[in-house]
């Protein structure tokens, strides 16, 4: 089929990769512009316009879908599908009836639960036990289409939101290749409205979420870790500077919230209720670290405080 795909970052990238491997003809490929970036603040190019272009396709850019002059161009197109994957500007309706058989949507969630922006975050940090991929039709309304088909992924006290993100996008690249083979062979896919009584919204992370309060539980305390890994990172204070945690799990034990209570493969610290086993670490100016390089190059001791 001729499509139109609709992605910008890392986790598009599967989904545009299995589709051209698939044999779809890619008529354009919409991403958005390219942003500074790195230390020089160079213009960079999506992984997504990086990937389309080792595959000589067609890469759009506009800031905006809403211009006459830009819908003319995707409607010239003639296509029969939209793909879109964490592409990141509002489609207008307009451009959405373009396709002749629809525009479709990967949501890195378990639709009706976590609508919105943050959907992967907001599972880990809610505790949910497993999360998962939604295919849906794409509508005006904020990511309320009618769901094609599901794939489920389970939730673990190992699980970051950089693993499920990288597991996510993998499956929902499967399922939406099975889709369009679906919607190739037969015209048509079937779909179910959300129950809207059963929507949550995964609203977008605040930087201040990510400071820790060690009165809070350890097993919190370890899934807002997970949850803002790789992105904004978990922090505390040490010694009076910020110290970013990388990687921490949740056990039983009882200590003064933020008291360094053992030293070892992990820094365990006390919590409003439980252990926090810190893992990797990180002080302003030094690399990432696990616990035991943190403790031999800050000479960590026993009842220091974090805070």
């Amino acid at each position: 089929m001729n499509i139109i795909f609709a992605g910008t970052p890392e986790f598009a990238v599967p989904a545009l990769a299995s589709l051209i491997a698939a044999g779809h003809r890619i008529v354009m490929v919409l991403t958005q512009p390219d942003r500074p970036a790195g230390r020089g603040m160079q213009l960079r190019a999506s992984p997504v316009k990086q990937l389309a272009l080792q595959h000589q396709l067609n890469v759009f850019q506009p800031a905006s879908l809403k211009p006459a002059e830009v819908q003319a161009q995707i409607a010239a197109l003639q296509a029969d599908v939209m793909i879109v994957a964490a592409y990141g500007l509002i489609i207008p309706t307009p451009v959405l009836a373009m396709p002749s058989k629809g525009c479709y949507n990967i949501h890195a969630s378990l639709l009706p639960r976590w609508r919105g922006a943050a959907p992967i975050h907001r599972a880990i940090l809610a505790g949910d036990v497993e999360t998962g991929v939604t295919i849906m039709e794409v509508v005006p309304a904020l990511d309320a289409g009618a769901m094609v088909s599901k794939g489920t992924v389970p939730i673990t006290e190992r699980d970051t939101t950089q693993t499920l993100h990288d597991a996510l996008s993998e499956q929902g690249a499967a399922l939406m290749v099975d889709a369009m083979q679906t919607l190739e062979q037969t015209g048509k896919l079937a779909a179910t409205p959300q129950d809207e009584a059963l929507v949550t919204y995964a609203h977008k992370l605040e930087k201040a979420e990510s400071a820790i309060d060690w009165t809070q539980t350890a097993e919190a305390l370890s899934r807002q870790v997970r949850a803002f890994n790789p992105f904004p990172v978990a922090s505390a204070q040490f010694r009076g500077e910020t110290c970013r945690i990388w990687f921490a799990t949740s056990r039983d034990g009882k200590a003064a919230p933020g008291e360094i209570v053992a030293l070892g493969d992990y820094i365990s610290v006390g919590c409003g209720d439980g252990l926090l086993d810190i893992a990797e670490l990180q002080m302003p100016g030094a690399k990432r670290q696990s616990a035991q390089q943190f403790i031999q190059g800050q000479h960590v001791k026993l009842g220091e405080m974090f805070s």
